[in-house]
């Protein structure tokens, strides 16, 4: 079983979107998201589309638009999101056809059955309201709070050097 990045990507842009709905009120807009998790602002489009058209998020438009959760944070679970996005946790290499060696089941075919099944429990299981309550999941958010200010002052201060560079007094 591999979860793509597509599935990465989507846990921890909904979980994003989850903390700056805890600390503002207006909408999340995917270039923030993007620039704090490091995620191309297309592949967010495209994600945020089927998270949209799933009923996870809303979408507003125009200069302050952006997203918010369509759902409280206890009723969106992490395989919902994952399935979302058209990804599954099947460790199952026949993906449950049991057609995996040679047309037929193979010896182990039960076994990777109920991994895919305890998996996908379990991220059923876990809400976005959990995820916030995680040990790190706050301290990790600061942090990236913190380097994309600290970004923009850099390049604030690198403008305003270079407009002082071209005009000397």
């Amino acid at each position: 079983m591999r979860l793509t990045t597509r599935g990465r990507y989507a846990v921890t842009a909904l979980l994003d979107l989850a903390l700056q709905t805890s600390q503002q009120d207006s909408a999340v807009s995917l270039s923030d998201i993007a620039k704090r998790q490091s995620i191309s602002i297309s592949y967010l489009e495209q994600l945020f589309s089927k998270l949209r058209k799933r009923g996870l998020v809303t979408s507003i438009r125009g200069a302050a638009g952006g997203y918010h959760l369509a759902k409280p944070l206890h009723e969106i679970d992490v395989m919902s999101i994952i399935s979302a996005v058209d990804e599954s946790v099947n460790a199952m290499q026949c993906e449950g056809r049991g057609d995996c060696q040679g047309g037929t089941m193979c010896l182990t075919h039960d076994l990777w059955c109920a991994l895919s099944n305890h998996i996908e429990q379990y991220l059923k299981n876990i809400t976005l309201a959990q995820l916030l309550d995680m040990e790190n999941v706050q301290s990790v958010s600061e942090r990236q709070h913190t380097s994309t200010k600290d970004i923009s002052i850099k390049d604030i201060n690198t403008i305003t050097l270079s407009n002082s560079e071209a005009n000397p007094a």
